[in-house]
Formats: structure tokens, C-alpha cells, sequence
């Protein structure tokens, strides 16, 4: 297993060489820079005239190095991470990109991985649910529900319940993770209730999703399974039904979902961004919209490779799960 963790590994190393420049080619593609909006800025507040503006932006533009060449900036930022573990300076929150990363970033990953494990409990379970109750009026509930956790935008599901809570309910503590009064305070039962109070729109719209997909899969999987002659034989031999399905063909209807997990966690993170991006919590998505409208380039690249990085550790995550799994996937891979 192990040996088969480093070949996972190694495979990776190029792939996210080939996204770090794609991603740093993409977001240099737009015209402007920070140094742009740092001209727009003195001419609009600090009434500054253009000539003025322009010069003290021109300044600006060759002490960041931003007049170099986009090959030169790439390697600089490269490097920097390869050789220093430095992911550059931001130039909007006047900080290293590390600190703008690491403030928000655990964040993301603990609420990305709440609603993956909802996601996942609750959606095995109702697609089992509904696997077992085939065309019953459960199965066309679940089914309606799933139908509509793929189909609807998660960012038009959030702006629906900023509406209800803001217009309709009066809520006025949006796009925070505390209350005032527990921004700064210990741990305790009654922070953790009012952290659940401000946080549970955006797990509840990242969860519908993927708990749609996983009880679509697992009812469509389970199916199939039920009618495999093997299951037909653990009936004939006097097995009850409940143990039949979950002895039998759980586990079997259980790969498709175990592989899933390779895109699920950035699937989550997505949802999570972009309901977060609606609520205005102070997490990964808020921060790369706000990087990219004023051309911060380090930290919009530095998170799209936090991002990228995600989908090949969820990958080799679900290899690794589905070799634990399954005994012909470890023979055929030549796993020990």
C-alpha cells in the first residue's frame, strides 16, 4: 500500500506542475493589475489626478515586479513555494498570501467536510431507503428530491434564504461566523450553538447536493445489485432480507460511491464557496472574488491550487479506499 501511495503521489507532482501554470496564465489573461486599482483608487478617494495616480501606480508596478514578463512572475512565485514555502505577498490584505490562506482555509475545509459527512451518511441511507421501497411512494419522495438537489443552483438556493431570513424573518447577523458577544470568547456549549445558528444555511446547501447524487447513485447501485445472482442465492439460503442487503449487496453498491469520493471534497468546497460568496463569510470564496476584482494575483492562484490540490488527494484517497475495499482492485493494482 504504501508503495502504491508514493506512485500515487509521484503521478501527481507533474499534473499540478501543468495546473500551477495553466491556472497562473489564466487569471494574468484579463488586462490590469493591482497596480490599476491601487490608480483607480487614488483618483476616485484620494482625488488624485491621473498623472499623479498613474505615476505612483507605475511606482508601485516595478517595486512588486508586477512590469515583469508573466514567465518571470510565474518562476518567482514558484519558487518562492518551492524553495521558501513562500506563496508571495497580497497586495490588498497587506499580509503574506500564507497568513490570508491559513486564516480562511481551515475554515472551509472543517465546514467542506461537515457537510461531506452529512452528505454521505444521509444520502447512503435514503438512497438504501429508497433502493428497498422500489416505486413505492417513498422512493418517488426521495427521488423528487434528488431530482431537485442536482438540478437547482446552489447559488440561487442561498440567495432564496438570505431572502427569507433577511426580509422576511429580520435576521440581521449575516455573513459572520459568531455573534458579537462570542467573536473572542472562549469555547463553550453556548458558542458552539450560536456558531450552528450562523453556519447551517451554508452546510445545508452544500449537503442537498451531494446528498442528491449519493442517494441517486446508491438507489441506482443497489438495484442493480438486489438481481445479481448471488444475492439470489443468499435468499435461497433462508438469509432475512435486512441481512441479505446490508451483508450482501451494500457493500457491493458501495464502489461507485467509494471512487465518487475522489471529486467530492472539492465538489463541497465548490458548494461551500459559493454559498459562502452569497453569505459573505469571511472563508476561501469571499477571498478569491475579492483577489480576482482587484487583480491580487498570489492569493487567486494560490488558492486555485489549494483547490486543484484537493481533487488529486481526494482521488488518491478513493483509490486507496476502493483497494481497502475491494481485494481484486489491490491484485490487479499489484497492492500488498
Amino acid at each position: 500500500m504504501l508503495r502504491f501511495l508514493l506512485v500515487r503521489i509521484a503521478s501527481a507532482i507533474p499534473v499540478l506542475i501543468i495546473l500551477s501554470v495553466v491556472t497562473f496564465a489564466i487569471i494574468q489573461a484579463p488586462p490590469g493589475d493591482y497596480a490599476d486599482f491601487i490608480r483607480s483608487q487614488l483618483m476616485n478617494q484620494g482625488g488624485a489626478s491621473f498623472a499623479q495616480a498613474d505615476a505612483q501606480a507605475q511606482i508601485y508596478r516595478h517595486e512588486h515586479g508586477l512590469d515583469q514578463p508573466i514567465v518571470v512572475q510565474y518562476f518567482n512565485w514558484i519558487g518562492g513555494i518551492l524553495t521558501r514555502g513562500d506563496f508571495g505577498y497580497s497586495m490588498f490584505y497587506n499580509k503574506p498570501v500564507a497568513d490570508v490562506v491559513g486564516e480562511r482555509l481551515p475554515r472551509t475545509l472543517a465546514l467542506a467536510l461537515v457537510c461531506h459527512l452529512f452528505a454521505s451518511v444521509l444520502g447512503i441511507g435514503f438512497g438504501i431507503w429508497a433502493a428497498t421501497r422500489q416505486y413505492s411512494w417513498i422512493d418517488s419522495l426521495l427521488s423528487g428530491i434528488s431530482f431537485l438537489g442536482m438540478t437547482v443552483p446552489r447559488f440561487l438556493m442561498a440567495l432564496i434564504i438570505v431572502y427569507i431570513l433577511v426580509f422576511q424573518l429580520n435576521v440581521s447577523e449575516i455573513g459572520s461566523f459568531y455573534s458579537p458577544q462570542f467573536g473572542g470568547a472562549p469555547w463553550s456549549w453556548d458558542k458552539f450553538v450560536d456558531l450552528v445558528k450562523h453556519v447551517w444555511p451554508v452546510v445545508a446547501i452544500a449537503t442537498f447536493g451531494g446528498l442528491a447524487y449519493n442517494m441517486r447513485v446508491m438507489r441506482g447501485n443497489l438495484l442493480d445489485t438486489l438481481n445479481a445472482q448471488y444475492v439470489e442465492t443468499a435468499r435461497a439460503k433462508g438469509l432475512s432480507g435486512g441481512a441479505v442487503v446490508m451483508r450482501h449487496a451494500v457493500p457491493n453498491a458501495l464502489h461507485p460511491l467509494v471512487m465518487y469520493q475522489g471529486v467530492v471534497l472539492p465538489y463541497m468546497l465548490t458548494g461551500e464557496i459559493e454559498t459562502a460568496i452569497i453569505f459573505a463569510l469571511p472563508t476561501v470564496g469571499p477571498a478569491i472574488v475579492g483577489s480576482m476584482a482587484v487583480g491580487d494575483v498570489y492569493v487567486t492562484a494560490t488558492f486555485m491550487m489549494v483547490l486543484s490540490a484537493t481533487l488529486i488527494v481526494g482521488n488518491i484517497i478513493a483509490d486507496m479506499l476502493l483497494a481497502l475495499l475491494d481485494p481484486r482492485v489491490r491484485q490487479q493494482g499489484g497492492i500488498h
